[in-house]
């Protein structure tokens, strides 16, 4: 642990001095720290709650996903032409108040699975706008010399918030139930929204030139990916990591419940274990990335994804075993996931042309995203037909071999340092 706070004091410095920095970093901590709550009680509301089916389970898993092959092409269109904070401010309040229908629903005693449904797409949509607005504020702030810095300290505060916050979710969900659990991270969205009021953004300044139409400025962000092999190569492998990822999230929550027999509290202490793997990532990005590359780092990183993902599916003994060695394996993949998030997004931001930054986001989010929805669809449809488990084994398999692609045909591999943004790859 105290390894782990003088790497995080290390990583804090630089753009910290900024005080419009610090509140972004604030403000998405505290949204971190809130969606660890509904990362655990959306999921638990349905399973336990709700007794809903695995299949249920990966139809609420889509339909969070499924606004960013709905709405991602024109939210990049939206971003580029207008101010990106007053958007990021609406979309966060616009979560909390969706969310906060859910525990409102619970004490009337009216809350169905239909609408975690409904609740889920809708925050899925604003996660979409606000996520690419967000990206774009960020990268504006920082400049592209320190996009690794910048994307590092980012996740630091958010990966802090998975260290701590499942298991303060764990314990909420325990005492109050998950349903008014998700109220506490209505209320951060909210808070958080508000935070970002006071945060100047000198270059946050929308285009006076005449639009040439959204049909016109879509296919320029699809045409900027397609020709440009770096990013259509980000594209494949970030699609298909996706795709995997929501097969697992589909059936890991049920497996851990019914198959381990872990309750809320231990199931907190797990995603408290993967947590430690996000502040270690993210602390130490910029020191991996200068040592070893920013390509061979995703890689890497795509591998020890992969490598937690087949340790799920090996799990077994008694709950307490069990709960030890789950989170170990979510250690390993939450370091993987986290230091190949970084890089990943680092990469991209740095080859894209600043007036394109938006609707790179959003093409790249839409081309990514969208198979999200058909992985949790399918991760479901595979559990009720052969098992949880062997569901989890076939992630980690797929998932092991997408890392050995990333490593033999990807050009990604071949970047030692970011590029500029002209640079064509």
């Amino acid at each position: 642990m105290r390894r782990l706070g003088i790497l995080a004091r290390r990583s804090l410095r630089g753009l910290w001095r900024s005080a419009d920095f610090r509140r972004l970093f604030a403000s998405s901590t505290i949204t971190a720290f809130g969606a660890q709550v509904t990362n655990l009680a959306l999921p638990l509301t349905a399973a336990l709650l709700l007794s809903a089916t695995p299949f249920e389970m990966g139809v609420l898993v889509a339909l969070e996903t499924l606004p960013f092959a709905l709405v991602s092409l024109h939210a990049g269109v939206l971003i580029d032409r207008v101010r990106k904070l007053p958007v990021l401010i609406a979309c966060g309040a616009g979560r909390g108040i969706a969310l906060l229908s859910i525990p409102i629903a619970a004490w009337t005693g009216v809350l169905t699975v239909h609408q975690l449904f409904v609740v889920g797409f809708v925050c899925g949509v604003q996660n979409v706008i606000g996520g690419a607005a967000y990206q774009v504020l960020l990268a504006q702030l920082a400049g592209r010399r320190r996009l690794v810095e910048a994307n590092a300290k980012i996740a630091l505060g958010e990966t802090s918030a998975a260290l701590v916050g499942p298991g303060l979710a764990g314990a909420l969900i325990h005492f109050l139930t998950a349903p008014f659990a998700i109220a506490l991270d209505a209320l951060t969205f909210i808070a958080s929204a508000w935070m970002l009021k006071g945060v100047r953004a000198p270059r946050d300044i929308p285009p006076t030139a005449p639009s040439p139409g959204i049909g016109h400025e879509i296919l320029e962000g699809l045409r900027l990916v397609w020709h440009n092999r770096t990013l259509r190569s980000l594209a494949i492998l970030a699609g298909t990591w996706q795709f995997l990822q929501n097969m697992q999230v589909a059936v890991l929550i049920l497996f851990a419940t019914r198959d381990l027999g872990l309750g809320a509290g231990a199931i907190g202490l797990v995603y408290m274990a993967g947590g430690a793997g996000c502040v270690i990532a993210a602390a130490s990005a910029e020191r991996l990335t200068a040592r070893f590359g920013v390509g061979p780092v995703i890689v890497g990183a795509l591998a020890l994804s992969a490598a937690g993902w087949q340790a799920y599916a090996v799990v077994r003994g008694t709950p307490g075993i069990a709960m030890l060695s789950l989170g170990t394996a979510m250690l390993v993949f939450d370091f993987g996931a986290v230091l190949y998030g970084i890089t990943y997004l680092s990469l991209r931001q740095a080859i894209t042309p600043d007036r394109l930054l938006g609707r790179m986001t959003a093409t790249m989010r839409f081309l990514t995203v969208a198979p999200a929805p058909f992985g949790a669809l399918t991760g479901g449809a595979i559990a009720t037909a052969i098992g949880l488990r062997a569901t989890l084994l076939c992630v980690g398999v797929m998932g092991l071999a997408l890392a050995a692609s990333a490593m033999w045909l990807s050009p990604v591999r071949r970047y030692r340092e970011l590029p500029a943004a002209s640079e064509s790859a």
